[in-house]
């Protein structure tokens, strides 16, 4: 009988051992077996959207349907194409691809890969029906050619920045916004405490929606073969009828989906085949995946202290300070790591948290690894502040940059709520408790700490990025006063090293890394991303191994994303009104209400 036993505890432990090598076998076989990139093809691209900066690492998306395609994937999947016999050509639907350095980004990757001898072809239904649609058509511009539907039409109108003046109506409602900024440019508050554009706000805006829309018009008539003058008398012609476009050059012919896809691929040749640009990716891989490592870290969002956040099915995000710092951390750590690239997208936020976030570009550079920051749409105040110790500074010509500034206060809501017959009493202890009270203005030692706080922060901004950009200080000064600067401005101005995107960044790490130019390298995003059953072990409370694994991880809303997002816009609303909070000394730019679609 033990006999027996024994030898069915065998018999059943090889099979197991058995079963565990055939289900192995069998997912090789399936991996072995999985789609591959066709022999022919022809790439086709979505930019009826715009396309996000970066996933965090705690997104679910991945769980519930495919993840988003983002800049860098058309970067990467363009670049890949470019060197990839079986790719003849690319198609792309065009519609709102975003910001214009967003644009200029994915421009940059079009003609990279038009210049290594492959076709691409951009159509839409239309550019416009009622919608300002420059900032698309000057992403399709980029390409070889252009087509609408015989409907569609031009909505090419030009670049127009809206910004919302609401001192009166705080007035009427009995709220009395209580700002201070440093310094005349920070325009921050002039939503709140002015009716119209005071003559700073007015000059700087004036100045980078002049700069962009130079850029745009430059592109066009550069891409069309046109000259500037012309371009500029069509713009203040638009919109333009379909066959205006096409007279005018602009279009190369109406064509509806169908026939633009059935020419590209009869020009791809026999059994030509499309596939999406972030399909192909995971088909072919990424370029730069083998040789010496260069970390990519992303700081995206307005920056906040603690860990980066954003709902785990998408959604707004924050750059965390403690995550981003975590980031920079263990790549400067990394003996892999040859340099750092540091993608900042952000217009601004906490001023301790973009301290933490600078400190560690900082120590990274001390300890011998240089660090490139390179800038997307905005990389604004705190966005400058954590990109200002860089070793170099390589931002789009469209990038909103600069606002070397800062601005604190409340909203008195004291008036506001007699109106409604509320009467709030409050018993403190502590002559300055209710420095933070939105019930009662400041006294005057409050305003005058209010005050020296936004003086020690300004002189520690300009000082810091004077020493950083290796500027005298009084010139600093002279580019900062909270202005906001484009790309090409702030390159005159010395405020940035570089224009261009991803691929400048990477040649720029090569050089100081003294690796050479034709070099391969590893460029490997830091902190990794995380598996799906990570992602849900964080949202049920579990924590990393280690205060440094947990501070680089993202902090995973509850996935409740449309209930979040109203409660959002209604605290938002509220704390505006200084119904919740005195708001601490921000280094913030939010960027004026763009129609540039």
């Amino acid at each position: 009988m033990k006999r027996f036993l024994i030898g069915s505890l065998a018999f059943i432990g090889a099979m197991s051992v058995l079963f565990v090598v055939g289900l192995i076998g069998l997912l090789v076989l399936a991996s072995a077996s999985g789609p591959t990139v066709p022999s022919n093809l022809v790439l086709e691209l979505d930019l009826e959207d715009p396309l996000p900066e970066y996933v965090l690492s705690n997104s679910l998306s991945g769980a519930f349907g495919e993840e988003p395609t983002t800049v860098h994937d058309v970067v990467d999947a363009l670049e890949k194409a470019g060197d990839d016999p079986r790719v003849k050509s690319l198609v792309a639907r065009v519609g709102n691809p975003g910001s214009p350095a967003a644009a200029q980004e994915i421009r940059d990757a079009v003609k990279a890969f038009r210049a290594k001898g492959k076709k691409a072809v951009a159509y839409a239904d239309t550019f416009g029906e009622q919608d300002n649609t420059t900032v698309g058509y000057y992403v399709a511009s980029a390409f070889d050619e252009v087509y609408i539907q015989p409907s569609g039409d031009l909505n090419i109108t030009g670049l127009t920045f809206e910004t919302p003046f609401a001192r009166d109506a705080f007035a009427k409602l009995g709220v009395t916004p209580r700002y201070h900024k440093r310094a005349e440019y920070k325009n921050a508050v002039n939503t709140y405490t002015e009716q119209g554009y005071n003559a700073p706000h007015r000059e700087a805006t004036e100045r980078f929606t002049q700069s962009l829309f130079g850029q745009v018009v430059r592109g066009i008539a550069e891409d069309r073969k046109l000259t500037e003058d012309t371009v500029r008398g069509l713009i203040d012609r638009a919109p333009l009828f379909g066959q205006e476009a096409v007279d005018a050059k602009l279009v190369d012919g109406l064509r509806y989906r169908d026939e633009v896809m059935g020419t590209v691929k009869k020009d791809a040749g026999p059994g030509a085949e499309l596939l999406y640009v972030h399909k192909y990716l995971e088909r072919a891989g990424r370029p730069h995946t083998s040789g010496d490592t260069i970390a990519l870290v992303y700081g995206v969002g307005g920056v906040s202290r603690g860990k980066s956040q954003s709902s785990p099915l998408g959604g707004e995000q924050v750059m965390g300070g403690d995550s981003v710092a975590a980031a920079l951390r263990k790549a400067a750590e990394d003996p892999h790591v040859k340099a750092i690239i540091f993608r900042v997208n952000s217009p601004g936020g906490s001023y301790v948290a973009s301290d933490t976030v600078r400190r560690e570009v900082q120590r990274a550079r001390d300890a011998g690894k240089p660090v490139i920051v390179t800038m997307g749409t905005y990389a604004a105040s705190g966005g400058y502040f954590v990109a200002m110790d860089a070793d170099r500074i390589v931002a789009q010509p469209g990038t909103l940059t600069g606002s070397i500034g800062v601005y604190a206060g409340k909203f008195v809501t004291q008036a506001f709520w007699e109106k409604l017959g509320v009467n709030f009493e409050t018993i403190s202890a502590g002559r300055n408790a209710t420095m933070n009270s939105s019930d009662a203005d400041f006294t005057p030692e409050q305003e005058a700490r209010a005050e020296a706080e936004l003086d020690f922060i300004y002189k520690d901004f300009t000082t810091r990025a004077a020493a950083g950009r290796k500027m005298p200080l009084d010139k600093l000064q002279g580019l900062a006063r909270g202005r906001v600067w484009t790309g090409e401005d702030a390159l005159a101005n010395g405020l940035v090293d570089a224009l261009g995107g991803y691929p400048k960044a990477l040649a720029l790490a090569k050089e100081l890394a003294k690796l050479p130019s034709d070099a391969p390298v590893h460029v490997e995003v830091y902190p990794r991303k995380k598996a799906t059953s990570e992602v849900l072990s964080e949202l049920l409370g579990q924590k990393g191994d280690n205060s440094e694994d947990d501070a680089a991880s993202v902090s995973a809303q509850a996935p409740f994303s449309a209930l979040m997002k109203s409660v959002d816009a209604v605290y938002s609303l509220g704390a505006r009104m200084g119904l919740f909070e005195h708001q601490r000394a921000s280094l913030y730019s939010p960027m004026p209400r763009a129609s540039w679609e």
